[in-house]
């Protein structure tokens, strides 16, 4: 169904009148306000029973049965600039009322002899019928027709209802639907809200890990260092047993061969002796002495193999493969590892004395 718009001309003040009507309208019922008016802290005024309709629809656990009341505080976002509105116990009506905003109501209903929305429908003419204006809603159709329409025209067939009903309907299913849409958007901002919480919590989780890491890793490069040291200085030890007891061998086969230097020394020179008689008295005693000093048996030497030190090679390939395998166990929280951490930390302090060996296995 077609129809045609036309305006009649407006005098410069009734058209101020409809720029102030403008400023007066509701941004959730779309309709001009109605008293008592709240202003919220964002300096931005809605219809108190718009406010709380916005409120319920925000906070449904707050929303008492059977009354447009609220019996706690809560919160709701102004929907013209999403500001965030905290309300105490009062509910809305802890909102201070916009008693200018009221004020200027009364004075332009005063001033003006008809609704602005009664102007605009004289307006609305029917374009088949000239002179009919748009009085009813086509429910089959879902256009506003004239009553001529419905009688003679081409719904006359349909089922229609009045203007103003249809009208009223459709006002509220908008205000209800923008309820809806601003509470969505405010359950939305929530979920928001509670994922960036979890990216701050994976960083603060992520960092404390790394640290729990570095510590464990820091914790078994000290246990190796401290095994390290144990081997080397059972390795240092074997070696200045060995030492010393070669360097004692050494000693003792350096004395013997003085020894029998100074004896073979000394038989030299008794043989040279011209003399038989004064040989002869000297050379029983050297003859016993290099008999005695032949017939000494010195301590054995080292068996073979003995300078060897094979013995205090390390196989690692084992522990190596064994590090390879770390990895992070799944399930486990930080309380736990944290517990396991401290139990063998306990045990490792008390025990490793006792089950550590001076030297190689």
């Amino acid at each position: 169904m077609n129809f045609t718009v036309g305006f009649k001309p407006l005098l410069g003040d009734a058209h101020s009148m409809d720029n102030l009507e403008k400023q007066l309208i509701c941004p959730i019922c779309l309709e001009m306000f109605s008293k008592p008016v709240v202003i919220l802290p964002c300096q931005h005024n809605l219809c108190r029973k718009c406010a709380n309709d916005v409120f319920q629809a925000s906070n449904p656990l707050w929303q008492s049965r059977g009354s447009t009341t609220v019996s706690s505080g809560g919160r709701f976002r102004c929907p013209s600039c999403r500001h965030e509105v905290v309300l105490d116990r009062h509910g809305v009506y802890g909102l201070q009322r916009n008693l200018l905003v009221e004020n200027i109501i009364d004075i332009y209903k005063q001033e003006s002899s008809r609704p602005l929305h009664s102007k605009a429908e004289q307006h609305l003419m029917c374009e088949e019928h000239e002179e009919e204006k748009i009085n009813i809603y086509c429910l089959s159709c879902e256009v506003p027709t004239c009553s001529l329409c419905k009688v003679f025209g081409a719904h006359k067939d349909c089922e229609v209802a009045p203007l103003p009903t249809i009208y009223k309907r459709q006002k509220s299913e908008l205000s209800d639907g923008i309820a809806m849409l601003v509470a969505g958007n405010d359950r939305v901002q929530a979920v928001i809200t509670q994922m960036e919480e979890v990216c701050q919590t994976i960083e603060d989780n992520s960092r404390r890990q790394k640290q729990l890491l570095t510590q464990r890793f820091e914790a078994l490069c000290a246990v190796l260092e401290e095994r390290k040291a144990e081997l080397l200085q059972a390795l240092a030890r074997e070696q200045e047993q060995k030492l010393q007891r070669v360097r004692g061998l050494i000693r003792q086969y350096g004395d013997h061969l003085e020894a029998s230097s100074k004896l073979v020394e000394s038989a030299i020179q008794s043989m040279e002796e011209p003399q038989m008689a004064l040989y002869l008295q000297q050379a029983k005693e050297l003859i016993n002495k290099v008999g005695t000093m032949s017939k000494v048996e010195l301590a054995g030497r080292p068996e073979p193999g003995y300078e060897s030190m094979d013995q205090f090679t390390v196989s690692v390939e084992h522990v190596a493969e064994m590090l390879r395998t770390i990895d992070f166990q799944a399930g486990a929280s930080g309380e736990e590892e944290d517990e396991e951490v401290a139990l063998e930390g306990e045990e490792g302090s008390a025990g490793p004395e006792e089950e550590r060996p001076d030297g190689p296995e």
